[in-house]
């Protein structure tokens, strides 16, 4: 009688057991769920934008009716991507992309264009490692396309290895010869010091593009910052209005035009160009220049609590990681310079050597470390980073700047005065209160 008992009982809780499963799944699916946001000011207000949300809802319709069709899990991930370029909101769509490719692989582990899309959304996260070791996995898969390689060339950048990325774009841009491979052989010639080359390389991506394109004025934008760095604003100048004209409301337009007014005193035009930058897409870049900007027009209360705000909200997308593989930024260097500009030096070395536990070889993780050194007035510390940085023959003013203050503060006078009249020689355009620091100190040299 027992037993007749027993047996339906079982069958019961299994049922039971299986419903909590499927329910707990449903809930957990629900929630994991991603949809294309609202934009906000200019951006939703596009053409693109009204083309991106169809394209988005029937690639969602087409996965109602089939779930398993790889070919628009894929699509759906390049637009989420692009859509985080558009909008900065990185940390909600790498997640939705990362989704929508892990789905794919879980099915298809080599699939290519999953792969490659998984390790620009690595890159994305700042998960450098994470996304060489993918792209390189996808590379072997498919050896003949150019974009691969484009990853391969940033991944390798991050990690420091220059020389394999030089390598890796002369494949690229033998295999195709456009905006994304000539905008990285400029970045490549950046490094290495070669600034006019640069220039040139990017005019022939800028040439290479689609004007009102994302891609096209960000490439405009940066060819604005390398005339900014050679001192020639009247250039930089153009080149962000005309991608303002291009593509109304682009926020590094915005923020580009703001250097330009710091560089002539237009302290409160500025302000506002920076105010409509932040406003408009999630980019601390923003945040931190409107920290500085404060701290020279003396409001330092402001740039106190924006820079917090900075530091808890970067710390907090960090910490997100540890309990969900898809989301996670790491942002030790970005940290690092936050926590400088509230004279927490401590807490700056300990960000700025995570980062350089990660990649060691990478210039601008080894100049970070020297400057919180620097600034802990521990220059000869300082040193062995500030070499390391220095390997390439980089000419950045801001480098060249922070190389001559801590060879003088070393006693080193006669680098100081040389990286200092390097960092001069163009009157690029850098933070005021450095340049200062640096003209003081040349006349004592």
């Amino acid at each position: 009688m027992k037993r007749r008992i027993f047996y339906p009982l079982t069958l019961i809780l299994f049922v039971v057991a299986i419903a909590f499963i499927f329910i707990r799944y449903k809930n957990k699916t629900e929630q994991t769920s991603f949809t294309l946001k609202e934009r906000k000011g200019t951006l939703a207000e596009s053409d693109e934008y009204k083309r991106t949300w169809a394209t988005a809802a029937r690639l969602k319709m087409v996965l109602q009716e089939d779930p398993g069709n790889k070919k628009s899990m894929l699509a759906l991930a390049a637009l989420y991507i692009q859509e985080a370029r558009i909008t900065g909101d990185y940390k909600y769509y790498d997640m939705a992309a990362m989704q929508q490719v892990n789905n794919v692989l879980q099915s298809d582990g080599d699939n290519f264009e999953a792969l490659t899309y998984k390790a620009l959304i690595y890159l994305s996260q700042h998960h450098f490692a994470d996304g060489l070791a993918v792209a390189e996995k996808a590379k072997g898969i498919n050896p003949y396309n150019a974009f691969i390689y484009g990853i391969l060339v940033d991944a390798n950048v991050e990690m420091g290895d220059y020389k394999k990325a030089i390598t890796y774009s002369d494949s690229m841009v033998s295999i195709r010869p456009d905006l994304k491979s000539y905008s990285r052989i400029s970045y490549l010639r950046e490094i290495f010091g070669d600034y006019p080359g640069s220039i040139e390389a990017m005019k022939l991506a800028l040439d290479a593009g689609m004007p009102g394109d994302e891609g096209t004025e960000w490439v405009r934008v940066q060819l604005g910052h390398l005339y900014e760095r050679t001192g020639d604003l009247s250039n930089a100048k153009m080149h962000y209005t005309i991608a303002l004209e291009e593509r109304p409301g682009y926020a590094y337009a915005l923020a580009g035009l703001s250097h330009i007014f710091l560089a002539n005193k237009n302290y409160a035009e500025a302000e506002k160009f920076l105010l409509m930058a932040d406003s408009s897409i999630n980019d601390y870049t923003f945040k931190e220049e409107l920290v500085d900007l404060y701290k020279l027009t003396g409001q330092n209360d402001k740039a106190t609590s924006i820079a917090k705000i900075v530091i808890n909200d970067m710390t907090k997308d960090s910490k997100e990681g540890l309990t969900n593989e898809n989301i996670g930024h790491y942002a030790d260097r970005e940290l690092a310079y936050a926590y400088l500009k509230i004279n927490d030096a401590d807490k700056a070395l300990e960000h700025a050597l995570a980062e350089y536990n990660r990649r060691p070889k990478n210039i601008d993780v080894n100049e970070t470390v020297a400057w919180v050194y620097y600034n802990q007035n521990r220059a000869d510390k300082a040193l062995p980073y500030l070499e390391e940085a220095l390997k390439t023959n980089c000419k950045n003013p801001l480098l060249l700047q922070h190389a001559g203050l801590i060879y003088a503060k070393v006693g080193d006078k006669e680098k100081a005065k040389l990286y200092l009249q390097q960092s001069m020689k163009n009157n690029a355009n850098i933070a005021e209160d450095l340049k200062e620091q640096s003209v003081q100190l040349m006349k004592s040299l």
